[in-house]
């Protein structure tokens, strides 16, 4: 990476999205913001991660000394995001000794990714996870119960161990997860997971009118330009996305519901993305190679909700079914959407 003019203090004062090169690879945040955005102070740069203004991937990142790999986005914020989901955010919506089902706020990774591992327990706890949250939630919840149904004072704050993703939803996706509370019923469900045995239907606003289809391609980790994508050749997975509209917005906007009959890793932004109808707030898969497709919604967020969770109970054999209604910013975007179509 080249080197920048000398820095001095200042700060950008718009957000602006910058992708990272090949050669730039292994630079920290902070070296990183230096050369996009000079000048800039290491202090200044610092301080752009720490108070929430960058986002790598469409995720908060609060450490400026992160090294960076090839293809990863990176965006500026001209507002800091919002902190990150509270335990008390996090709602219990099935409980049981074998699995809990759990809606999910958006701003919350599901699991810790590989290099975050082995950090200390204090840099944790500026970016929680929902695994690591939900024994603390369990336990307040099983700590309710208990004295609702009048047991003993010793048995109000119950000891719960670590639960087990068996699937994942993006940071920035809201709804319904499952997790296993043991290791018999992990790997029962997430069978069913590899198995495509499951039932999840999300629901999406996007850019354009979108009309039903099936989207079917082969997805594989890195497309040419260090994203996941599709591919026209066999070496990638098969993905599978039932699209159906549910509303549109004159010819601007879609709400859709899209039901996943495989679960590839940002299978619905990548395939709607690829269609030229990116979801809202989309800032990874913004558009097919080539081409740009402008957003207008002012989508603060991804807006992808994962509304409906089905599987077989691991230990009872019984069909399980959840649903999670639209959260308040979804019906937020959606009024607006609404207003201004009706005004046209």
């Amino acid at each position: 990476m080249p080197n920048p003019p000398k820095p001095r203090d200042s700060r950008p004062d718009s957000s602006s999205t910058h992708h990272v090169p090949a050669e730039a690879a292994g630079a920290t945040v902070a070296a990183f913001l230096r050369h996009c955005l000079a000048p800039l102070s290491w202090a200044a740069a610092g301080k752009l991660a720490q108070s929430r203004k960058v986002m790598i991937d469409g995720n908060i990142c609060t450490d400026q000394a992160r090294r960076l790999k090839g293809g990863e986005v990176i965006k500026v914020l001209e507002t800091a995001a919002p902190a990150p989901p509270k335990p008390e955010d996090v709602e219990i919506v099935y409980l049981d000794d074998a699995l809990t089902v759990v809606d999910k706020p958006s701003g919350l990774t599901t699991t810790r990714h590989h290099e975050e591992l082995s950090w200390p327990a204090r840099r944790r706890q500026l970016q929680p996870t929902l695994d690591e949250m939900l024994p603390g939630v369990i336990a307040r919840t099983l700590a309710r119960s208990g004295r609702r149904s009048g047991q003993a004072a010793r048995q109000q704050q119950p000891r719960v161990g670590p639960v087990k993703a068996v699937h994942r939803i993006d940071r920035e996706t809201s709804g319904l997860l499952v997790f296993a509370r043991t290791v018999p019923a992990g790997r029962i469900l997430a069978e069913q997971f590899r198995l495509h045995a499951t039932h999840r239907r999300y629901i999406a606003i996007c850019v354009g009118r979108i009309t039903a289809r099936t989207i079917r391609t082969q997805l594989i980790r890195d497309r040419g330009d260090g994203r996941r994508g599709s591919t026209e050749s066999d070496s990638g997975k098969e993905a599978i996305t039932h699209v159906q509209p549910l509303e549109h917005f004159g010819n601007d906007f879609t709400l859709v519901e899209c039901r996943l009959e495989t679960g590839r890793t940002h299978q619905i932004r990548i395939h709607l993305s690829e269609q030229g109808n990116p979801v809202c707030g989309e800032r990874v898969y913004t558009s097919p190679r080539g081409r740009r497709i402008p957003d207008h919604s002012r989508a603060r967020r991804v807006m992808l909700h994962a509304a409906e969770l089905g599987f077989v109970h691991p230990v009872s054999g019984e069909e399980m079914r959840f649903n999670s209604p639209m959260p308040d910013d979804f019906k937020r975007l959606l009024a607006r959407l609404r207003e201004t179509t009706h005004r046209k």
